[in-house]
């Protein structure tokens, strides 16, 4: 199949590209490479897919991988209302799997023009590309954001998520919702996936893991948020690609009526793991303790998080199975051999 995915310089369409270059599709990535973290990161990714850095920098012009025969990229702004219809008009995709999108809970609260420029008005763009050229499947990222101040655990898809406390969290909801209607009106298959705390190698520098290692291994203090009483579901990058590529691959052709032509799973884990135990194994792994900054609730952040994952089990059976150990020593393995 020939399969557009969006976000491709980023931590989950950096793997999800690879998996799907591994399984012998034909890839085309598309990312903006925005200043929102480190472009050298994004930029080392491309490069492990045969991207060099002159390339990656050219705005709107299809580059070919160096090493995969298969794989190009373009750099883009999902929001460009010429240039993406363009694209889409010229390479005819079976699949779009849109995974760009401005990420960050707290960075909304100062930046939110941002995410209403990529989340809102480039997933129309989106959605408006896939209705108008066949597209057999849009895949999309939501977030266990949209949950917002759910009481409910584990969270499940039919629960109420009309409560956000974050501008990214309802830009997420929202791209739900703008779904729902172009499965309803146009009868594009749409799956939506709502990712719970994401890591592992090459993963982003604004997120937990990161951070914690970064500072640790540099004898730096680390911030915990509500003095350490909360709870993620951490999900290795490796399960939720598998579960996304899972999806990308099934055919949609028993998706016939509205109700089943829209689809929205949770993606995670299916447990729920202790901050501090999270962070002890990280400790573990450098073999040096944390000095720790206890600090209170940030505002847009929840306690807990869990997601219930038995639809993703029983439509395609999702079976996440990376322990905690193995996912904290596989990502500082990483982090060591990249800053070296």
């Amino acid at each position: 199949m020939k399969i557009l995915v969006t976000g491709a310089a980023g931590f989950i369409g950096f793997h999800v590209s690879q998996v799907l270059l591994d399984k012998g599709h034909e890839v085309i990535g598309l990312d903006n490479i925005n200043d929102y973290y480190d472009v050298n990161l994004k930029y080392s990714r491309l490069e492990e897919l045969g991207i060099n850095r002159d390339q990656a920098s050219r705005f709107n012009e299809i580059c070919n991988s160096e090493s995969h025969s298969k794989f190009s990229f373009i750099r883009m702004n999902l929001e460009d209302r010429e240039g993406l219809p363009n694209l889409f008009k010229n390479q005819n995709f079976d699949i779009v799997c849109n995974l760009a999108a401005q990420a960050g809970v707290r960075y909304s609260l100062e930046n939110p023009e941002t995410y209403i420029d990529s989340n809102l008005v480039g997933f129309l763009n989106i959605l408006e590309c896939c209705r108008h050229n066949d597209i057999k499947h849009l895949v999309y990222a939501s977030s266990s954001s949209v949950y917002g101040l759910n009481k409910k655990i584990p969270f499940a898809t039919d629960d109420n998520v009309d409560h956000p406390i974050s501008l990214y969290a309802a830009t997420k909801k929202s791209n739900e919702l703008m779904a729902h209607t172009y499965s309803h009106l146009f009868k594009t298959p749409t799956t939506g996936l709502r990712f719970f705390t994401v890591y592992g190698p090459w993963g982003r520098p604004d997120m937990a893991m990161f951070l914690f290692v970064d500072a640790i291994e540099n004898d730096r203090t680390i911030k915990v948020f509500n003095h350490g009483n909360m709870e993620r579901d951490f999900t290795y990058i490796d399960d939720i690609v598998e579960g996304v590529v899972r999806i990308i691959e099934k055919p949609t052709n028993d998706r016939v009526d509205a109700k089943e032509l829209y689809k929205v799973y949770n993606i995670g884990n299916n447990n729920s793991v202790r901050l501090m135990d999270f962070i002890e194994e990280i400790e573990t792994n450098l073999n040096k303790t944390a000095e720790k900054n206890m600090m209170p609730m940030q505002p847009g952040d929840v306690e807990r998080t869990w997601a219930d994952v038995d639809e993703l089990i029983k439509d395609y059976d999702y079976r996440p199975n990376t322990s905690i150990k193995e996912g904290v020593k596989s990502f500082i393995d990483w982090f060591k051999a990249y800053y070296k």
